[in-house]
């Protein structure tokens, strides 16, 4: 087995370039995914995840067959239908799941066909689907880089609005905040983070990287805020040591890195009632003698509490 140290030097060797370049980029991809996946988990928008990661499919085939850059193939592709479903989901009287299925897994088909007429079918179909993270051309790096900096900056920008809206829509209607315009944002925001991933664990699994780190964060603590901390946290620890295992043992690497995730949501999983029996003593402690048993609540914002409303859509 390859030692840490062994991976390390391996990192630092000018011989295996596409070493760090991959790392990199399952970082950069971890952390933006794990942003974003917050909101998707505690929305319950796991449905959402998986259908836009077959919408960006026929953005990614058009730009492979043209030769173009495929992170803005399959942004054009997924962006597009996005917006698309948001729209429909508002005005039509069917449930958003039925619109979404309707329109992105026709979005999949489409670049199934697209695909087909390529040269060389089978073996992009299954780079496209798996992932290539060794094979990621430069330009996709820094595409890739720019793309991540900009969505951080964006959610950061919306924070207390997307919470609102993710926390309880009534009151952010009530509020006057656009929710149908904050809803496009956060598709597009899932389309773009699918698109920036999809390189790094390919189609199939790219929903694991989107989802896992956020559910794992959402187990671990209360508030929204710390959990949009941890959650990029867990996603890029699982990268490292995804990849890690991947060279060592020779492995797909977007299997390792999810796999990876998923054992640390287990153990998360494992701890998470001893933790919230200790949280409730410890809250139970601290509430002053005759109160009303309702604690302050703290203004930042980020930090508000998680309760049975969180996922209301």
């Amino acid at each position: 087995m390859l030692t840490p140290v062994d991976f390390i030097h391996d990192l630092l060797n000018p011989d295996l370039a596409f070493l760090p370049k991959a790392l990199a980029v399952s970082l950069m991809s971890s952390i933006v995914a794990g942003v974003v996946g917050t909101f998707v988990v505690l929305r319950g928008m796991a449905f959402i995840g998986d259908a836009v990661a077959h919408a960006v499919f026929p953005g990614l085939a058009i730009a492979f067959v043209l030769q173009g850059n495929l992170v803005l193939g399959g942004a054009i592709a997924g962006v597009s239908t996005a917006v698309v479903v948001a729209v429909f989901a508002q005005r039509q009287k069917l449930h958003e799941d039925s619109v979404i299925g309707v329109f992105f897994v026709a979005a999949f088909a489409l670049g199934i066909v697209i695909m087909s007429k390529a040269p060389g079918y089978a073996g992009s179909l299954q780079q496209f689907l798996f992932g290539a993270i060794t094979g990621i051309p430069d330009e996709d790096v820094l595409v890739i880089a720019v793309s991540g900096a900009l969505l951080l900056l964006i959610i950061l920008a919306f924070h207390k609005e997307f919470v609102t809206v993710t926390l309880d829509r009534e009151t952010a209607r009530a509020a006057g905040l656009p929710v149908t315009a904050l809803d496009i944002m956060l598709y597009v925001a899932v389309a773009i983070t699918v698109v920036i991933s999809v390189q790094v664990i390919g189609n199939v699994l790219v929903l694991a990287l989107l989802i896992t780190p956020a559910a794992t964060a959402r187990l671990l603590t209360e508030r929204h805020g710390v959990m949009m901390l941890l959650a990029p946290c867990i996603g890029a620890f699982s990268a490292i040591v995804g990849l890690y295992l991947s060279w060592s043992f020779d492995l797909a690497a977007g299997g390792a890195i999810v796999l990876t995730a998923t054992a640390l949501f287990v153990a998360a999983w494992i701890i998470s009632p001893a933790r919230s029996r200790a949280q409730r003593r410890a809250e139970s402690r601290s509430e002053p003698a005759g109160g009303t048993g309702q604690r302050a609540v703290t203004a930042l914002p980020g930090a508000e509490r998680l309760g049975a409303g969180e996922a209301s859509t």
